[in-house]
């Protein structure tokens, strides 16, 4: 099934526009999901933008956003809270309500899913709550400060280092997360919950899913993650929790379907289309065929369908697009770069060299004829192709020259550097 997306502004709390996405099904959807993200993450995550596409697949809407202060959204991350972090969720589920979209499910990564537990109670519409690798208490993410607990408390305020990333922790914030408790949150649901846990997550041990599950009252259900890490960064997983969590849901999710109100009809600032607009076309395409259609997201984004999947295109903001995929350029060299490697991949397997990984880095300009030395045109502007090799691995220099060599046998190499008839027709 085609999806299409949707990116716009809302108004959180304190009256700070937060950047949302809004993930559609082809037709009217049978259901909304709120998904909130992980700490210091952003709606745009690789689990969250997976796990909202297969929900998408399967009728479900899905609306993500970025917290106070994250992401694009307005705000300083150092005065933002785990309790606006749920004011934040009450807000865009009180946006949703007024669009005809009131949630249903509500979904929380991380520390998004403590705040989904927290926030659940004060979601009348809500039907069924899932967590993913959330910890039992918002005061775990502590200990992501112990070194800078001290400079916090003495100071008021510290930069701390998160994902790699500094960030500005305020006492403020260490006093809420401290603040809040959970269990009685939890044991008062009244809703059905399904818990996703990873036993060697590194991050928010299993411990804390064994105590939200011990707190909660039936129905209740855990699934465990294997071998996934805490972010979910492979897409098996990511796609494993969406078609568990939509398989799931469905049991709780209403049947009928649903007739959302356009985003300019409510106190929402669109970026794309209203909701009422339609991709055409959701069959698979057959193989080595692929179908673009315009997705109604912005003036130029596109939905590329390329058997079961999904990609999207569009043009950066300074040429009229909304940035919301790869452009159309970009796809090229993703194409270019995609065949190199899998052809040096093949060749070293064949030759059994310990080729341990590659890597291509590819950018596209345009240069004046003249200035190429070996080029038949002689006038005008050519199309230029950089392409670096990054070859991980004990290779000697005879196999890296080979393999440089190989690179330029790439089909997809070979098509561009060769004659090409594109002959087009109306249908």
């Amino acid at each position: 099934m085609a999806i299409r997306s949707e990116k716009f502004t809302f108004p959180g709390e304190g009256g700070l526009e937060l950047a949302a996405r809004l993930d559609l099904p082809e037709g009217a959807p049978r259901a909304t999901a709120l998904f909130a993200h992980c700490f210091t993450c952003t709606k745009d995550i690789f689990a969250a933008a997976r796990i909202a596409e297969r929900l998408a697949e399967r009728g479900i809407a899905v609306l993500r956003f970025d917290f106070t202060g994250l992401g694009h959204s307005q705000g300083e991350f150092a005065n933002s809270s785990f309790s606006s972090n749920v004011a934040d969720l009450l807000h865009a589920a009180d946006h949703l309500k007024r669009r005809g979209l009131a949630p249903d499910l509500l979904v929380g990564h991380s520390l998004g899913g403590a705040a989904v537990l927290a926030a659940a109670g004060d979601i009348p519409e809500v039907k069924a709550v899932a967590t993913i690798a959330a910890p039992a208490e918002p005061s775990h993410v502590e200990h992501h400060f112990t070194g800078s607990r001290a400079a916090i408390e003495r100071d008021g305020e510290a930069e701390v280092l998160l994902a790699g990333r500094p960030f500005r922790i305020k006492k403020q914030f260490l006093d809420d997360i401290a603040e809040h408790r959970l269990a009685e949150r939890i044991a008062g649901l009244k809703r059905p919950l399904l818990i996703f846990h990873a036993p060697r997550d590194e991050t928010v041990g299993i411990d804390n899913a064994t105590r939200i599950f011990l707190a909660a009252k039936h129905p209740k259900s855990f699934v465990s993650l294997d071998d996934a890490d805490h972010l979910l960064t492979r897409r098996r997983d990511a796609e494993f929790v969406a078609e568990v969590l939509a398989a799931w849901a469905g049991r709780y999710l209403p049947a009928t379907i649903r007739q959302p109100e356009p985003v300019d009809s409510v106190a929402g600032q669109p970026v794309g289309e209203p909701a009422g607009a339609v991709t055409a076309g959701g069959e698979t395409p057959a193989e080595g065929t692929v179908v673009v259609t315009e997705s109604g997201s912005g003036r130029l984004g596109q939905t590329i369908r390329a058997g079961r999947h999904r990609l999207a295109a569009d043009e950066p903001v300074a040429v009229g697009g909304e940035d919301g995929g790869p452009s159309p350029y970009d796809l090229l060299l993703a194409a270019l770069g995609a065949c190199t490697s899998m052809t040096l991949r093949l060749y070293a397997e064949r030759k059994g060299w310990p080729l341990e990984r590659t890597s291509v880095t590819l950018t596209h300009d345009k240069i004046h004829a003249e200035d190429c030395a070996d080029c038949e045109t002689r006038s005008g502007l050519l199309d230029r192709i950089g392409r670096r090799l990054e070859l991980t691995g004990e290779l000697d220099e005879a196999q890296r020259a080979k393999l440089l060599e190989i690179a330029d046998k790439c089909p997809v190499h070979r098509t561009l550097t060769s004659e090409i008839r594109i002959e087009t027709e109306l249908t």
